[in-house]
């Protein structure tokens, strides 16, 4: 497992597929904000609650010029079943063998009910337009973190030099 970027340091480039195929390289949002959040699973209970929150916030997000991609390591139709579901307007991505997750230091050894297992480590990381991380929430609950997100895009530290 890798240690996740420090605020400052560039955010690891990747390239995944969304739920359509679409090829999504986060070097391409240069001069934007992206909000990569990384969610264990689609469509279970609290990675529902924390996509419904980026979406009911997605306005707000496009007006401060940024794109929310949502990483999990399930496949495409998931994705999409995932999306209408739910009307996700932002991009989902597979990262099914967890390269990009491990990239960020979101892939990690998890205990519940007793069991330790390897699985996503619910964070997220605002990236820049400079494609450094702006700031980084490692352990994320998701009540609450679209807001946590958008304050710290629309504050002082997310506005570019």
């Amino acid at each position: 497992m890798s240690s996740m970027p420090n605020v400052g340091e560039f955010a690891p480039d990747f390239e995944l597929r969304d739920d359509s195929g679409e090829v999504h390289r986060l070097s391409d949002r240069r001069g934007h904000f992206t909000v990569v959040y990384f969610y264990p699973a689609d469509d279970t209970p609290g990675c529902t609650k924390e996509a419904c929150a980026f979406r009911d916030n997605d306005a707000a997000f496009k007006k401060a010029d940024a794109a929310v991609w949502g990483l999990s390591p399930q496949g495409p139709a998931s994705k999409a079943a995932f999306r209408a579901k739910y009307g996700l307007p932002f991009t989902l991505l597979a990262d099914e063998d967890h390269t990009v997750a491990d990239a960020y230091g979101a892939w990690g050894e998890k205990t519940n009910y007793g069991k330790t297992y390897w699985g996503i480590l619910r964070s997220s990381f605002l990236v820049g337009p400079d494609g450094r991380v702006v700031q980084s929430w490692p352990k994320v609950k998701p009540e609450g973190h679209a807001a946590e997100v958008l304050g710290a895009l629309n504050g002082p530290r997310a506005t570019p030099a």
